[in-house]
């Protein structure tokens, strides 16, 4: 590996730039990464599985985990894996997800992901395009997605790990494989392929985002000898739970360089379970998106009750996010906000911090904006989120707020080896080696990704402050601009709305429209505790949005967000609809983003009712 000399960031007009640490040798790719750390230190706990059963955990050394993939990567090479192929997997994050992902590598193939919520169409494009030949599922309603893509025996083409797929893979194996494993590993290199990740494209179809090993371990390594992010990579005792979907680059990219890094990884396959989870499991750093956090928060509210309860625990989350504001400050918090905080860390956050697990420190959080409320109210509690910014195309993370050092807001400062610039227009402009190769088979879309002096546009709107700092003003696409002329960013009133206890998710509206307006969907799950902490009766999930008391609670909340911004970027009229955007109705992402022109076209005659109505 070779190290470049450290220097400090280079920041000017719109330009931020952290020094390359490490340049990835050319003949370095994961599996090669993971043999040396099972040959160095095989008696060290590389994971922890949730046991089958009650609700502990059992360590796996690297050695066991070692073993394991060599041996499904000798039953795929049995199976007819061949250096070059594609397998998909398809399942939630787990113990076996990563299992498959290093004993396909190992196997010389690649591994494709398929969002667990995609539907037999969505998987038929990704195997048709990626000419995958083999997938592996977690259970028989996957499979059953994928079965009428296959021409040939579903039993031949497609594993059920449910069904024990990795004993009836590794079944296939035997020793006399390994030296062809050894072969296929040492035959890869940095630019091998390290996988290939489907994102929606322009015109709908999903692009297939080309990332190479290079492009991850470029984070990977780098990462970690950061001193102001070494505290989350490393350090005694580390232990992370991860349960964003792995087909996500952002939690596939944590997998791996926590790994590297010494750090012990849990999985949490099934969202239901993710309180017991973490309460058990006591992870010391998170990775999460916003939505969890604002859920959390909103249920703290709602479990608060009414009357003394309910003011106690508003007051003191006022306390928690002044605290973490003072702390910005050249003089710090006051004697009588550090006594304030003091006792609500009593009554109030160290309750909230229990439900992480209790010695959780550090919290990164990326996907989708955080809001500053909750990126202050978390801090002041004692859970800094160190909000960040990347694509699928930048393999994950560019941009991070870093331990002792945030930009509340902000996305934070470039990633170390990553280098990132505002366009005249206004467009976050990236380079570096994790920047994404190409997509598949479409020349013309990765002319169109790249400038012509070769930095990759994002999309996204943006600028840098003087300090080096990122700061995201919402998508180039998404920018709206009214019928009078105004350009409104949609995201910082979404932002806003979602604190609400009972709202779900927000879409602006307003583009060559007359004013700006607002749809809106509640999350059910906290209509209950809210009701009651307002002394209502319950309230159907069914009629909630014709309630006339929870529309009034959601015009007191249009009208407190209104009061931060000029009255052309208000909203004036608002709309809540039946139900909620979800994966499974195709309004959110995998990744929890709405997606705005599928709403826009779903819910065109709602938009048409707030524009054709009597002001």
């Amino acid at each position: 590996m070779t190290h470049k000399a450290e220097s400090e960031s280079v920041t000017h007009r719109g330009y931020s730039a952290a020094p390359v640490h490490i340049e990835v040798p050319a003949a370095l790719t994961i599996p090669k990464v993971l043999r040396q750390k099972a040959t160095e230190r095989p008696r060290e706990v590389a994971i922890e599985r949730k046991s089958a059963l009650g609700n502990s955990w059992v360590s796996v050394t690297w050695k066991e985990f070692m073993t394991e993939i060599q041996a499904v990567a000798r039953g795929l090479i049995a199976l007819g894996v061949q250096p070059g192929d594609n397998v998909a997997l398809m399942a939630h994050t787990s113990y076996e997800w990563a299992l498959f992902d290093f004993a396909i590598q190992f196997a010389g193939g690649c591994a494709i992901p398929i969002y667990e919520t995609s539907s037999t169409s969505q998987a038929e494009w990704i195997i048709k395009d990626a000419k995958i030949k083999w997938a592996i599922v977690e259970n028989i309603a996957m499979r059953d997605v994928l079965q009428p893509i296959y021409k040939r025996k579903t039993a031949e083409r497609v594993f059920v790990i449910a069904e024990d797929a990795v004993a009836r893979i590794t079944r296939l194996g035997s020793a006399k494989y390994d030296a062809e494993i050894d072969a296929r590993i040492d035959a890869q290199n940095a630019d091998t392929l390290w996988t290939v990740v489907y994102t929606s494209g322009t015109t709908g179809k999903p692009k297939g985002v080309e990332l190479t090993q290079r492009n991850i371990l470029h984070l990977c390594l780098n990462g970690p000898i950061d001193p102001n992010l070494a505290p989350i990579f490393s350090g005694k005792g580390n232990r992370t739970l991860l349960f964003l979907p792995m087909a996500h680059v952002f939690a596939r990219f944590i997998n791996m360089v926590m790994l590297m890094s010494d750090t012990v990884v849990g999985y949490s396959p099934d969202i239901r379970n993710l309180l017991s989870d973490l309460q058990t499991f006591k992870p010391k750093f998170m990775l999460g998106v916003p939505r969890v956090f604002e859920k959390v928060y909103n249920a703290a509210d709602a479990r608060a009750g009414s009357g003394f309860q309910l003011r106690m625990f508003r007051h003191f989350a006022e306390v928690a996010i002044e605290y973490s504001k003072a702390l910005d400050t050249p003089q710090g918090p006051s004697i009588r906000l550090r006594a304030e905080h003091e006792l609500g860390d009593r009554l109030i956050y160290s309750k909230i911090r229990d439900i992480f697990g209790g010695d959780l420190k550090y919290i990164i959080s990326g996907g989708a904006p955080l809001g500053e409320r909750l990126g202050y109210f978390f801090r002041g509690i004692g859970l800094p989120i160190l909000e960040g910014y990347g694509l699928t195309e930048s393999c994950a993370p560019t941009a991070v707020n870093r331990v002792g050092n945030i930009r509340i807001g902000s996305v934070g400062l470039p990633y170390p080896g990553t280098a990132m610039k505002i366009s005249p227009e206004g467009e976050i402009l990236l380079q570096g080696d994790h920047i994404f190769r190409g997509y598949r088979g479409d020349s013309k879309a990765t002319a169109a990704a790249f400038t012509e002096d070769g930095w990759l546009q994002t999309g996204d709107m943006g600028q840098i402050d003087s300090e080096g700092f990122l700061w995201v003003t919402g998508r180039k696409k998404e920018l709206i601009v009214t019928a009078g002329g105004k350009n409104v960013a949609p995201a910082p009133l979404e932002d806003q709305l979602r604190s609400h206890p009972i709202i779900s998710q927000v879409l602006v509206i307003g583009d060559k429209k007359p004013f700006i307006a607002a749809l809106i969907t509640l999350d059910e799950e906290a209509l209950p505790q809210w009701a009651a902490s307002q002394g209502l009766e319950p309230i159907p999930a069914g009629t909630a949005y014709t309630d006339p008391q929870i529309l009034a609670a959601i015009d007191s909340a249009v009208k407190k967000v209104n009061t931060t911004v000029s009255r052309a970027e208000s909203i004036r009229k608002f709309k809540v609809l039946p139900y909620d955007f979800t994966t499974g109705n195709g309004y959110l992402t995998p990744s929890m983003k709405v997606r705005r022109k599928e709403v826009l076209e779903g819910f065109a005659d709602e938009i048409e009712e707030i524009y054709s109505a009597k002001k």
